[in-house]
């Protein structure tokens, strides 16, 4: 199976492709639904999208976001049930490690689940002592200054 995986860069695929894997990993929901264009914008704003395919199926995909000079961000990596524990996903991370090396990019980080982080620290990463991720979930507030 090791043999008959590629890794890939992907600047288009079919939407659904994505969307799948990003159903079955729990990251899509109906508010994405209302934007046709929703992955092709993903892709195309990521600083490289990758995916694993098993023969020409879609099994797996990575990004990352950066400001392209000194950081960068590991997102959506995501491998299909049925291809895990096959190495899929440490190849995919890795494939962006080096893209990220290879344009000099040396702050990468990301966020991990927490089933997720034993996998993360086996490849380098080690828990930002110090720092607490956060998410903004409250209503934007209006500026002083704004009429």
């Amino acid at each position: 199976m090791r043999e008959q995986i590629k890794i890939k860069i992907i600047k288009k695929i079919k939407s659904e492709e994505v969307i799948s894997l990003y159903k079955e990993a729990g990251w899509w929901n109906d508010e994405d639904e209302k934007d046709p264009n929703r992955v092709k914008k993903i892709i195309k704003n990521s600083l490289i999208f990758i995916g694993a395919f098993y023969n020409k199926q879609l099994v797996g995909i990575g990004r990352a976001i950066s400001d392209k000079v000194s950081d960068a961000y590991i997102q959506d990596v995501v491998v299909s049930k049925n291809f895990r524990k096959k190495g899929i996903g440490k190849k995919l991370v890795l494939y962006i490690l080096n893209y990220l090396k290879i344009k000099k990019i040396n702050w990468i980080a990301l966020i991990s689940t927490p089933d997720s982080s034993e996998f993360y620290k086996k490849i380098g990463f080690e828990n930002m002592e110090g720092f607490i991720p956060m998410i903004f979930k409250g209503n934007l507030l209006k500026e002083e200054n704004d009429n």
